[in-house]
């Protein structure tokens, strides 16, 4: 019923569909307007030559009454429609109520142009073929909706009906018409309702497909400027605007900063209240940061980080209010804005770079609770370069044997013997020395590198081994340290354990150190990894326990070997009475879960005894020996510096 009602127009049109039926009847209406004018022309022009050549000037009232008066009017009408379509589908006129007058006033003026000069022709005998082509005209080339068309015919057709049906008809002399002229009459009228059916259909069909199109490309203009969730405008649009007005000569490019925002703990957030609630927050911030910096470049970056363009003037003070309305939004969850500073230089246009840089000096500031922002600068610029020579660097440094491998012994706290090592990276490099693992490991991580290193680490690890064994050499089991990208990234474990098989490394001798952060951000590919390397028979260690936010659930659904008790509760050690305490119930709480403790950052002899006295089973630090390189631990342990436990002196 729905669909029949909507083929005879019973519906609401959108402006687009409706704005589509009024463009097509007013190309309609030119083709329309230009044959009535040249037909009417016409006629006028032969009207005036027969009454010339047939010498009728005394009767020119009567043709004036009969017929120039009508052609005139239809003419006049033909015009004006011709103007006023010509001026809409220029864009000169969009007032929709004119043209809708004007549409109307042609369609009747054509029907009653029709009406009486085909009731002129019936009298005399001939056909009523100008109302039926006035018909066609005004219902058909023009589109109504059916149910207006229905209306228009139906009363038309009434109209001339009852006027011919009181005629006398000049072939039979009878009144009123024939029936062969009744079915006639009504087969027109039936055909031209259903041309009027079907055109407005099959228009009404072709603007609703053209609406979707619309519709789908203005969305994806949308999205091609917009940031899809915020609104605001996306990195596209950003560096395009950026790039543009970098390049101006009338920017005061002395007085201009790219600023980089982000939310510092708000993974936290999401995860306590929901991606639905962290969601509405990030649209909240998005208008809070673009209602501040009016005038200005704002985009959102990625996830929570948003990237301005803006006059350096008065920065700082919006950025601490911007602070400070965020805060407000904090419950359980600690919020807070860190915004990166960088100013563009002489003739500089990289707006990556640019962006890049503002981030870094954001990330700078990272749980520094007591600082909103930073400025990039000289200091920062050299962390800046390292940072892109590292990302850069590290397949040229692992091919050419730059990233070396160091071994710190641990040992057994009953005779301070080695019981085992922990290989350490170091990265040897030609222009800028020994690098710390600081250096190195956190931004190989960031740039989802740090797999490439571990792998080379396994392979190093794997070869002294093999080496050590070949020349009868000291070697104890080797605890490796892999990240949660490792499991991400590659098969980890399955490379590890192709490596072992290829150097014939005992699977005993390799350890796997785990940290605990990683194992809080839920992926369900760790627990697995975790397991396999069980199955595998390798033992798995839990790094850096109480490093960070501990969680004993943790412990409670995951197998380890070894507990690895972070650094930092040695520190202190002599002074915070709370110390000695806690590392005592850890430990027990290892053997209640039968795991080994071992404890690292041991410097003195009387953290090492006390380790020793609550039960702790291995303990790592520089009282022992710092990382070397494997010749110098050999060295150390051939000097009686170092003791190797007797099951591993070869």
């Amino acid at each position: 019923m729905k669909a029949i009602l909507r083929s005879l127009g019973f519906e609401k049109h959108s402006n687009y569909v409706r704005d589509y039926f009024d463009n097509t009847n007013m190309k309609s209406s030119i083709y329309m307007s230009v044959v009535v004018i040249v037909l009417e022309i016409w006629m006028i022009i032969r009207l005036t030559l027969t009454i010339i050549r047939e010498n009728l000037q005394s009767n020119l009232k009567h043709f004036f009454e009969k017929y120039y008066s009508n052609y005139g009017i239809l003419l006049f009408m033909a015009c004006v429609m011709l103007f006023c379509a010509v001026r809409y589908l220029k864009g000169k006129s969009k007032r929709r109520s004119v043209i809708l007058i004007t549409k109307w006033v042609f369609m009747i003026t054509c029907i009653y142009f029709g009406i009486k000069v085909s009731l002129n022709d019936y009298a005399k005998g001939e056909q009523f073929l100008t109302f039926l082509t006035m018909e066609l005209f005004a219902l058909c080339l023009l589109t109504w909706r059916p149910f207006t068309a229905f209306i228009i015919s139906g009363s038309s057709f009434l109209y001339f009906y009852s006027c011919i049906d009181k005629m006398v008809a000049i072939n039979t002399g009878e009144v009123g018409a024939t029936v062969a002229t009744k079915i006639n009459f009504f087969s027109m009228w039936l055909s031209t309702m259903m041309i009027c059916i079907a055109s407005y259909n099959r228009i009404r069909a072709q603007a609703l497909k053209d609406e979707n199109l619309h519709e789908i490309n203005t969305y994806l203009s949308k999205l091609s400027v917009e940031d899809e969730l915020t609104g605001i405008h996306n990195m596209f649009y950003f560096r395009n605007e950026a790039e543009k007005l970098l390049n101006y000569i009338t920017t005061d490019k002395e007085n201009i900063v790219f600023l980089f925002f982000d939310i510092e703990n708000f993974k936290s957030y999401n995860e306590k209240y929901g991606f639905h609630a962290g969601n509405e927050l990030l649209i909240k911030i998005a208008h809070m940061i673009d209602d501040a910096f009016k005038n200005s470049l704002v985009s959102r970056f990625s996830d929570d980080h948003f990237v301005v363009l803006t006059s350096y003037d008065g920065v700082q003070k919006i950025i601490g209010q911007l602070s400070g309305e965020i805060k407000k939004f904090q419950n359980e969850v600690h919020l807070e804005l860190k915004c990166g500073a960088y100013r563009p230089h002489g003739e500089e246009t990289d707006v990556s770079q640019a962006c890049d840089r503002a981030r870094f000096a954001c990330n700078s500031i990272k749980k520094h609770y007591d600082r909103t922002w930073r400025l990039y600068d000289k200091s920062l610029e050299d962390k800046f370069h390292l940072k892109q020579y590292i990302v850069n660097n590290i397949d040229t440094a692992i091919a050419n044997g730059y990233i070396k491998v160091y071994y710190q012994p641990i040992v057994l706290t009953e005779n301070a013997n080695i019981c085992g090592l922990e290989a350490l990276a170091r990265w040897q490099d030609p222009n800028y020395g020994l690098l710390s693992p600081a250096s190195f490991i956190e931004i190989l991580e960031e740039y989802r590198q740090i797999y490439k290193l571990d792998m080379y680490i396994i392979e190093s690890v794997c070869k002294d081994y093999r080496d050590s064994t070949d020349n009868h050499k000291p070697f104890a089991p080797v605890s490796l340290n892999f990240s949660r990208l490792d499991f991400e990234l590659c098969d980890i474990v399955g490379y590890l354990c192709e490596t072992v098989e290829k150097y014939n490394v005992p699977r005993e001798f390799i350890e796997v150190e785990i940290t605990e952060s990683a194992l809080t951000d839920q992926h369900e590919f760790l627990p697995n990894a975790i397991k396999k390397l069980n199955e595998c028979g390798y033992n798995v260690w839990l790094d850096d326990f109480g490093s960070g936010y501990s969680s004993l659930n943790v412990l409670k659904d995951f197998h380890f070997d070894v507990l690895k008790i972070d650094m930092k509760f040695l520190t202190g050690f002599n002074n915070n009475e709370k110390t000695r305490p806690i590392l005592e119930n850890i430990v027990n709480l290892t053997k209640k879960l039968k795991m080994l403790s071992l404890t690292e950052g041991v410097e003195t002899k009387e953290q090492f005894d006390f380790l020793c006295s609550i039960g702790c089973e291995r303990a790592q630090g520089y009282l022992f020996s710092k990382p070397v390189p494997i010749e110098i631990l050999r060295e150390k342990i051939e000097k009686g510096e170092l003791k190797m436990s007797d099951k591993y002196k070869n």
